[in-house]
């Protein structure tokens, strides 16, 4: 009875935070109370139940083997029941005002849908590899992340395509707040919703094949999945990073440099064990040419292709949801602000970069402390995620802030779908120089990185003492 009571409870939380942000929530801050909620309840709830609190993460985590079907269907009830008593509350505290789920204009409910599959893929995607995934959670050592990861999913989703869907990513949220509405859209929600569920079930399967079939070895430290699948974790992280990106920019969102960076620390919090989670060619570069055979010169290359065909299919998606959007209108492009010039953008674009990869070079890539109880590390996404937020908003409004080739040519691939070839200076040799500064700060970062880092250097002794 314990979880299914901890279920009820969690979700209504959930629903009745989303409620109350909807009639009287802060434009800006109302995602990051609703993410933060979620945080607070799956991490209260978690031990009980496992803290789904949405019928699309209990399909995907049945999916993928992790939990059984009558316990999912079971909290499937829980979970509706929660979110249509929240809404009964709601409609009460706040009559006569309503609620409503549904396209946003001027979209339509294509692109609504479209938004819902993929940011409740990104949560159930997060939710299986940071609290199911078995390689993320050892029976002996736990990680402590993992509410954190999901919760601020509805951040980096919540600003992305709030105002394009609602980004309610959640069936008992979608059913709870469409009853006074007449369920207009309270089957089509869902329906989305559960899609990217079982898209998440695909591909957590396809990043992570031995939770299926473990190696004999087991997950020693030594354990390195096999390249195709590393590439395939580097390109689905590369996607969803500048599609938040440019879904944030071309929306126009208050939040840019914090939605951006929720997007990068709940992806490598997901996927830092499977291929290092760089979603960044300066990043690959500088853990090249850091040596210490972390990664060799023709895994990095391969891991640069895949990242720039993740940032390039992300550019080719969100420029349709700007060509639908209400700043059509405008160009969003790689440039330097007004009253900036070239080399002030490039100059920042270098250093931001070089920021980023020196703090993914000495807090990812090195030895583990003696003495450490854990080989969990709570702190290397939140780090990353926070260097995407010092970057951003610092240099937002002077080069715009990529500090990653892979945001450049995704951001010109969305600029020549949406203005064709047109522009002057031709937008390729923008973004070839922009990736030049940015490439170079990886470089700077090995660099600086062997001169921090000397004992990283030494080798051990071939025989110990």
């Amino acid at each position: 009875l314990a979880k299914y009571v901890a279920e009820f409870v969690g979700t209504f939380v959930l629903v009745f935070t989303v409620g109350c942000c909807m009639h009287a929530g802060s434009v800006v801050w109302s995602a990051t109370a609703i993410a933060c909620a979620f945080m607070v309840m799956i991490y209260s709830t978690g031990y009980v139940s496992g803290g789904n609190l949405n019928p699309a993460v209990s399909l995907s985590l049945g999916l993928i083997g992790n939990l059984r079907w009558v316990v999912v269907v079971r909290y499937w009830v829980v979970q509706i029941s929660a979110g249509l008593f929240a809404s009964l509350v709601l409609r009460t505290l706040y009559a006569p005002h309503t609620t409503k789920i549904g396209p946003v204009t001027p979209f339509t409910w294509e692109y609504a849908v479209t938004a819902e599959v993929i940011y409740t893929f990104m949560l159930c995607f997060v939710f299986n590899n940071c609290a199911a995934s078995k390689r993320n959670n050892p029976r002996d050592d736990p990680n402590q992340f993992y509410a954190l990861a999901i919760g601020f999913v509805s951040i980096a989703g919540g600003y992305a395509v709030g105002n394009v869907s609602g980004a309610a990513l959640n069936p008992a949220i979608a059913i709870g707040l469409s009853v006074s509405d007449g369920f207009r859209w309270g089957l089509g929600w869902p329906t989305a919703e559960l899609l990217g569920a079982v898209l998440a079930a695909i591909l957590f399967r396809a990043v992570r094949p031995e939770e299926y079939n473990p190696p004999e070895g087991g997950f020693g430290i030594d354990y390195e999945p096999r390249l195709h699948v590393r590439c395939a974790s580097e390109f689905l992280g590369a996607f969803m990073l500048v599609l938040t990106i440019g879904l944030n920019v071309t929306m126009a969102s208050p939040a840019t440099g914090f939605a951006s960076a929720a997007s990068a620390m709940c992806m490598i919090y997901s996927l830092a064990n499977v291929s290092g989670a760089h979603f960044n060619p300066a990043v690959t570069l500088a853990v090249v040419l850091s040596g210490r055979d972390k990664l060799s010169p023709g895994d990095g290359a391969a891991y640069m292709f895949c990242q720039f065909g993740g940032g390039t299919l992300a550019g080719m998606v969100y420029a349709r949801f700007h060509a639908a959007g209400p700043n059509a209108g405008l160009t969003f492009t790689l440039k330097s602000a007004a009253g900036y010039g070239p080399n002030a953008a490039g100059v920042v674009e270098l250093f931001f970069t070089f920021f980023l990869a020196y703090a993914v070079l000495a807090c990812a890539t090195t030895s583990s402390l003696p003495g450490r109880r854990t080989r969990q590390s709570f702190y290397k996404a939140l780090v990353m995620g926070a260097c995407v937020a010092v970057g951003g908003i610092s240099a937002g409004r002077i080069s715009g802030g990529a500090m990653n080739p892979a945001v450049s040519v995704g951001v010109t691939a969305a600029n020549v779908a949406h203005n064709g070839w047109s522009e002057a200076p031709p937008p390729y040799a923008t973004c070839a120089c922009f990736t030049l500064w940015q490439l170079t700060g990886g470089l700077l970062a090995a660099v600086v990185f062997s001169l921090t880092h000397p004992d990283e250097y030494k080798k051990a002794p071939l025989l110990a003492k």
